[in-house]
């Protein structure tokens, strides 16, 4: 895995029941091993992206009070970012969450993101 810490991912499709899958899994750790709690990680392109809340299926305010969700509202539109900058961003956040004795989620559907991320 290209050096990645162990975590959990799920990838598909805009509107194929990710972000309902990750708040189940989350729901089930909370309710299994509360020691374990989940942290979401967005492995989307749109969602880094403040004010882009129409068409992006973003997470409601009370599923990101539910659980911890990162990478969504980061930049604004008119700033560049790249897979790149996300492999930074989303390693650090992984190595962040492991450490805290939580469990890294990776949720979305930016395969490019996800590739560089393993590859």
């Amino acid at each position: 895995m290209n050096g990645v810490p162990a975590c959990l991912c799920i990838a598909g499709p805009t509107a194929s029941g990710k972000s309902a899958a990750a708040l189940a899994i989350a729901e089930s750790f909370r309710r299994r091993t509360p020691s374990r709690p989940v942290e979401i990680v967005s492995v989307d392109s749109a969602l880094v992206y403040r004010g882009m809340d129409i068409g992006t299926a973003k997470p409601s305010a009370v599923e990101r009070a539910a659980v911890a969700h990162h990478l969504i509202d980061v930049i604004e539109p008119t700033q560049a970012y790249s897979a790149a900058r996300f492999v930074a961003d989303a390693r650090a956040l992984i190595d962040a969450i492991a450490a805290r004795g939580a469990v890294p989620l990776l949720v979305g559907g930016t395969m490019l993101y996800y590739k560089a991320l393993f590859d």
